[in-house]
């Protein structure tokens, strides 16, 4: 006899299943689900607030950096617009939109920078070319006087 059976000859004997505990097993198993399944919707909607906050930064973001140019204005009043819908969906329990135009308000935002930026690139271009047309004259008018 090892320490198993003696332990064990001292127990009562019961069925090994009984239908009310097979009840009480599959409730529990159920809730559990059901608490998982709860649990994961929750996150979700965590996500899709973080990601409308992020939103939220990416417009100021681009607002700084396009300050009152009027390059990518149209891009950041789209941005805030998406941002607009984004917080309404999320408002209505709606996830799977919200993260949407999140991701949305992200991409115009970047649209409103890079073409801000773009702008900004092809001014600095533009002066430099007209520095170098200035010099070319310049050179053009005292080369013929000099020799």
């Amino acid at each position: 006899m090892n320490q198993y059976s003696r332990v064990n000859r001292h127990l009562p004997l019961r069925s090994v299943r009984t239908p009310h505990s097979v009840k009480t097993v599959i409730a529990s198993a159920l809730g559990i689900g059901m608490f998982a399944v709860l649990s994961a919707c929750s996150s979700v909607s965590n996500l899709a607030k973080e990601r409308v906050a992020q939103s939220e930064t990416s417009i100021q973001q681009a607002q700084q950096t396009v300050g009152k140019s009027e390059h990518g204005a149209v891009e950041l009043q789209q941005a805030r617009e998406k941002l607009s819908a984004a917080q309404n969906a999320l408002a209505k329990d709606q996830q799977q939109e919200a993260e949407r135009a999140a991701a949305q308000v992200h991409l115009y935002a970047e649209l409103a920078v890079a073409k801000s930026q773009s702008a900004e690139a092809r001014k600095g271009a533009n002066e430099v070319l007209a520095s170098l047309d200035m010099l070319r004259q310049e050179t053009e008018r005292t080369t013929p006087t000099q020799r």
